[in-house]
């Protein structure tokens, strides 16, 4: 059933569960109320097969610590029939290697909703400028290209595809790339997200990084061309002041793109609101 009312959801953002994020869960929450927003959903990192440049492990969330400290949130500021909105969800690394584990991640079904996103490429974030150094820009993107079909094969415990295009903020490089992008193959990948039932997100940290927002506009529409419907709205924040960062663009670019309704998921189920 689609909710005419039109709302503004992020549901991509980080706190202090996250590695790489200090923000304080409750002080977003009030961002997100001052915002404007309607509701919010908490996605904190946990990628099995992460590593630093120097080998160290990083990304292993505590989801016992994680799902306690928002559920008492919720308790605070969820009450009401039109009160704000608090989801809890996950953002998951995938990998071929830790694959089992993944399928079997929060067997209690505590999470509203998991994306799935590739980090790791060969072993190392295309993040880190020691990614490009065993890289040309060609192969590099190809090879993550390449992850993210294998994955969106094989692994099926994730419900959106996270920043697709992600890579394509830290190319070294200034020229123009459109050269180097595998339009088939994102093709191929966006496929097989239909055909599993799974959607996509439109992430909007590239506007804030001066570039456009993940997955660009291009992919948008051809994923929409291809007849997909289901598409999440965050800004992947890591602090409270960036928190609904640019979502009411994001509406706008959605029905640019064909879309006229995104999604919010709840208890790993769907529901969709007009754009």
């Amino acid at each position: 059933m689609r909710n005419l009312t039109v709302k503004y959801y992020d549901c991509h953002l980080h706190s202090r569960f996250s590695q790489d994020s200090d923000a304080d869960p409750e002080k977003e929450i009030i961002s997100g109320i001052s915002a404007g927003l309607s509701g919010m959903c908490f996605t904190e990192h946990n990628d099995f097969d992460y590593k630093e440049p120097d080998g160290t492990d990083a990304f292993t969330l505590d989801l016992d610590g994680y799902t306690d400290c928002l559920t008492g949130l919720k308790k605070k500021y969820c009450t009401g029939p039109d009160a704000f909105e608090i989801l809890i969800g996950l953002e998951q690394g995938l990998t071929i290697p830790a694959a089992e584990r993944i399928e079997k991640y929060d067997p209690d079904k505590r999470l509203d909703m998991i994306i799935g996103s590739t980090h790791v490429v060969d072993g190392l974030d295309p993040y880190y400028p020691e990614f490009w150094e065993s890289h040309n820009e060609r192969d590099g993107v190809l090879r993550y290209y390449e992850n993210i079909y294998e994955s969106v094969k094989i692994i099926d415990n994730y419900d959106i595809y996270g920043h697709l295009d992600y890579i394509m903020r830290y190319l070294p490089g200034k020229q123009d790339h459109k050269g180097i992008i595998p339009s088939d193959l994102i093709r191929e990948i966006l496929r097989m997200i239909i055909y599993k039932g799974k959607g996509i997100e439109i992430n909007t940290a590239g506007w804030r990084k001066g570039k456009d927002p993940n997955p660009s506009p291009l992919i948008l529409k051809e994923y929409r061309s291809l007849g997909g419907e289901i598409i999440t709205i965050g800004s992947d924040s890591h602090e409270s002041r960036h928190i609904g960062y640019e979502i009411k663009k994001a509406h706008s670019l959605l029905k640019e793109c064909g879309f006229d309704h995104f999604a919010v998921f709840k208890k790993r189920k769907p529901e969709f609101y007009s754009l």
